[in-house]
C-alpha cells in the first residue's frame, strides 16, 4: 500500500510536469511569434525543410532531436495580417512523412540484428507488444510523444516485421500527432490572447 506522502510527492511531480510543458509550449509560441519575421524567411525552406529536419530527428536513435517544438512554432507563426505562414494540415503532413522516414534507422538496427539497446525490462515488453499486438502498437506508441518508439522500431526489426507494415503504421501514428501539433500550434496564439486579454 501506497502511503498519503508517496502520493502527494507523485502528483506534485506530475503537476510540476504538466507546468513544464505547458511553459516550454507557450515560450515556444511566443518566441515564435516575436520572430515571425525571420520564422517568414524559413518559408524557402518551408514544408521540404520540414520534412528534412524530421527526417534527421527521428532517425536520430542515441541524441534525440526536438522536432515536435519546431512543427508547433511553424504552424504558431503568423503574418501581422494574421494569416498563417504555414498550413497546420500540410505541416503536419510533411513532418510526418519525414519522421516516418527516420524510424527506418531504428528498424534497420532491429533488422540487421545490431544490438543498440542492451535487453532491458521496457525493451522487453516493447518487444512482446510488437510480436503480440503487431501494428498497433507501433501506430499507439507513435502517436504518442515518447521515447520509446526507437525500441520499438528496433524490435519491429529484429521480428522481422514486413517493411511496409512498419512503415505505414508509423505513418499513420505519426500524422495524427504532427496534425495535433500543428493544429494547436495554429490556435495557440489565439487561445493565449484570450486568455490574457
Amino acid at each position: 500500500m501506497t502511503s498519503p506522502t508517496s502520493n502527494a510527492q507523485t502528483d506534485w511531480k506530475l503537476n510540476a510536469a504538466r507546468v513544464g510543458v505547458a511553459l516550454a509550449l507557450i515560450g515556444v509560441t511566443v518566441l515564435f511569434y516575436l520572430f515571425r519575421d525571420q520564422v517568414q524567411t524559413l518559408q524557402r525552406f518551408g514544408y521540404p525543410g520540414l520534412f528534412a529536419l524530421n527526417i534527421i530527428a527521428s532517425g536520430s536513435i542515441v541524441l534525440p532531436i526536438p522536432a515536435l517544438p519546431i512543427v508547433f512554432g511553424m504552424a504558431a507563426a503568423s503574418t501581422s495580417a494574421g494569416e498563417p505562414i504555414f498550413s497546420w494540415f500540410w505541416l503536419g503532413v510533411a513532418a510526418a512523412l519525414g519522421a516516418t522516414l527516420g524510424e527506418l534507422s531504428g528498424y534497420g538496427a532491429g533488422f540487421s540484428g545490431q544490438v543498440l539497446f542492451e535487453k532491458t525490462a521496457v525493451y522487453e515488453r516493447l518487444h512482446q507488444w510488437t510480436k503480440r499486438y503487431g501494428v498497433w502498437t507501433l501506430t499507439i506508441l507513435a502517436f504518442i510523444p515518447n521515447p520509446l518508439f526507437d525500441m520499438a522500431g528496433i524490435a519491429a526489426g529484429t521480428l522481422k516485421m514486413p517493411v511496409w507494415k512498419f512503415l505505414l503504421a508509423t505513418l499513420v501514428g505519426k500524422l495524427f500527432k504532427m496534425w495535433l501539433i500543428a493544429w494547436a500550434g495554429a490556435n495557440s496564439i489565439g487561445w493565449i490572447a484570450r486568455f490574457f486579454w
